[in-house]
């Protein structure tokens, strides 16, 4: 009971704070019997909430002229990878990954270069240029890849490729480590 008047209490004040302070019309209802939708109710007559229609107009109204290329590809779910061969291809890339950018280390001068591997992460540390993770994610059967210069992305298995793309874009994900690495670091680096 006790916690049941404070929330009313709670709600009192809320909703004086939302009533317009020019107003001398504000009506103060006693919340003891008032149920939610009276409330509610209440506060769209005084003009304190916008009417229910004004929800579903403006997220209807917006018009969104995308065109196919700017739209994700649609998945094949017939093309996922079963969880052994997802495993073996992206255990494969993150490890081919690692050991290219541990030489590449030795050929670049970026104070804070480090690279770390554990758990399935691979974290490449950059020092003020930025962070990369790439990092496997099992239930959706892809490699996910968090870059200080592109944002997150997600690439799946391209069986003809023999590829991991990003479906956005179609952007391969060495193809972007190699770009965005060497405009960062200005050392060309072949991953592929």
């Amino acid at each position: 009971m006790a916690s049941k008047l404070v929330l009313q209490r709670r709600l009192l004040r809320f909703l004086q704070l939302l009533a317009p302070s020019s107003s001398s019309s504000t009506h103060v209802v006693p919340f003891l019997s008032v149920k939610a939708s009276e409330c509610t109710s209440l506060c769209r007559k005084n003009s304190l909430l916008p009417s229910r229609s004004y929800y579903s107009r403006n997220l209807s109204s917006g018009s969104f002229n995308l065109d196919e290329s700017q739209a994700p590809l649609a998945v094949d779910y017939r093309s996922l990878l079963d969880e052994s061969e997802f495993h073996r291809l992206a255990d494969s890339t993150i490890h081919s990954v690692q050991e290219k950018l541990e030489d590449y280390g030795d050929l670049v001068e970026v104070d804070g270069f480090d690279i770390d591997y554990g758990n399935d992460v691979l974290t490449v540390k950059l020092g003020d240029l930025g962070t990369y993770v790439l990092n496997k994610q099992t239930p959706n059967r892809q490699l996910w890849l968090s870059s200080p210069l592109s944002g997150p992305s997600r690439f799946d298995w391209d069986r003809d490729t023999k590829a991991w793309i990003y479906r956005r874009n179609k952007a391969n994900l060495y193809k972007i480590l190699e770009g965005e690495l060497e405009q960062l670091c200005g050392k060309a680096i072949v991953l592929s």
